[in-house]
């Protein structure tokens, strides 16, 4: 599903459509988790489909958050089914910029940012007008059995990134900005892609030029 890029090792896990949240949901809530800062009330989770336990935050409005762009994320991939799939969650802190007579803006400099590619799979459909002695009907048994091995290894593969992402976040530290008192979580953003990938890729390169250290999954 995800690993760290800094490496050079790039894979790609398959995901099936039905895992796709809660795969997202534990990646998501696991970086959010260890880049808090403040005093956060921990909260265990048990994935229903993997035998896997993550961190969350306990903070609501975090929660909401992720949600909501899982949800987005879900709903651009049942519309763009054979399209690059990818989230992107960012790191920032905000500075005011040099105010003038017209505007007194402020500006959100990236200081992290993870990418998530997801391979996702598509449900296989019987093919219309097709007999049920088609070749392309798959035995039961050997469906069941295929599933099952490659739900154990995308179940390694996650705990594998889980370990990776706290592994990083516990080396890499000197380039996180200081947060003020009260604050219990780095701001972040998640970005998910638009109706056009060429529209998606300049956004992220827009936004790699202007973050100081950027980590990137993949």
């Amino acid at each position: 599903t995800v690993l760290p890029k800094s490496n050079g090792e790039k894979k790609k896990k398959e995901v099936e459509f039905f895992e796709l949240r809660e795969v997202l949901h534990c990646i998501l809530h696991t970086i959010v988790f260890h880049r808090a800062l403040g005093l956060i009330r921990p909260k265990d989770i048990d994935l229903e489909l993997f035998e896997i336990t993550y961190v969350q935050c306990g903070e609501i409005e975090v929660e909401k958050k992720i949600d909501e762009k899982i949800e987005q994320f879900i709903s651009w991939i049942e519309k763009h089914p054979n399209k690059k799939s990818q989230i992107c969650l960012s790191f920032y802190e905000v500075k005011s910029k040099q105010p003038s007579w017209f505007t007194n803006k402020i500006e959100r400099l990236y200081w992290e940012q993870w990418y998530i590619n997801l391979n996702v799979l598509q449900p296989t459909k019987s093919p219309i007008g097709k007999s049920h002695h088609s070749k392309l009907v798959m035995d039961p048994g050997e469906a069941s059995e295929e599933r099952s091995s490659r739900r154990t290894l995308l179940e390694q593969s996650l705990q594998e990134v889980l370990f990776q992402i706290i592994k990083f976040v516990n080396d890499k530290k000197d380039h996180v900005p200081p947060i003020n008192d009260g604050v219990i979580y780095c701001p972040f953003e998640i970005t998910i892609p638009s109706s056009s990938d060429s529209a998606f890729g300049m956004d992220m390169i827009k936004r790699m030029l202007h973050s100081g250290h950027p980590s990137m999954l993949s």
